[in-house]
């Protein structure tokens, strides 16, 4: 007999957390094991547009830095 979802989640959340966080890797990867070709293929073009839009001078980019310190203000770290 098959478990229902609620009886895995039910499971899961009784394991350890190393143990809960092993188990969301092997699920996440064998669900995501390839890449969507089209996701892929805009990806890149929105990757490239994004490239030209900084080298030509229409946007300035924003130091890793600066995000990272706004993001923590925001989330309170």
């Amino acid at each position: 007999m098959s478990m229902t979802l609620e009886e895995l989640v039910k499971e899961a959340r009784q394991l350890p957390p190393g143990q809960m966080a092993d188990l969301f890797d092997v699920l996440l990867a064998e669900t995501f094991t390839a890449p969507d070709a089209v996701i892929e293929a805009a990806w890149r073009q929105e990757t490239q547009r994004r490239v030209a839009e900084i080298q030509e001078g229409r946007v300035t980019g924003v130091p890793g830095e600066v995000v990272m310190a706004e993001l923590r203000q925001i989330v309170g770290r």
